[in-house]
């Protein structure tokens, strides 16, 4: 069975975006550059034609990762999601019991989650934990750098995801 890959419409739009830029742009830009790398005669000592395989090679590595992922994606508008529970898409505002200090991160995949952001995997120790939570909820989050405790104080939407 093939594993979906839960993903918001901004982020599957970003994918694709990227895709298409590697496919059309990218591509050619780095054959022209091994052309011109070629006419500078031996291929042996060519630093410049051994760089742009190696370029081409990470080009057509992340253009088959992409179309994998885009093929298993399971894109999820984020706008419609119900905010009665921490469920995929939603904002949550957690309060550190630890520290008393309040923090608020999205609920994505795992190919969009970027915590400088302020979003965070479903599949992360955090992410994991909060689903299905209702506001009030207090969750305990083992996470590598230790045990935390967590209050889940509110449930909303994003403005742009």
């Amino acid at each position: 069975m093939v594993e979906r890959i839960p993903m918001s419409k901004a982020g599957n739009q970003r994918l694709r975006e990227e895709l298409n830029k590697l496919e059309k742009i990218d591509r050619f830009e780095v054959v022209k550059a091994i052309e011109v790398a070629r006419e500078h005669g031996d291929l042996k000592e060519n630093a410049e034609y051994h760089a742009a395989k190696e370029r081409q090679g990470h080009i057509e590595g992340r253009i088959l990762e992409l179309k994998d992922k885009l093929s298993r994606a399971e894109v999820i508008d984020c706008s419609k999601v119900s905010i009665e529970r921490a469920v995929f898409g939603t904002v949550l505002t957690l309060l550190d019991l630890d520290t008393d200090e309040e923090v608020r991160y999205q609920l994505l995949g795992p190919e969009e989650s970027d915590v400088k952001k302020g979003s965070i995997s479903v599949l992360s120790p955090l992410g994991r934990s909060m689903l299905g939570k209702e506001v009030g909820d207090e969750v305990l989050v083992v996470t590598p750098g230790g045990n935390r405790e967590f209050e889940l104080m509110e449930i909303g939407r994003s403005d742009f995801a």
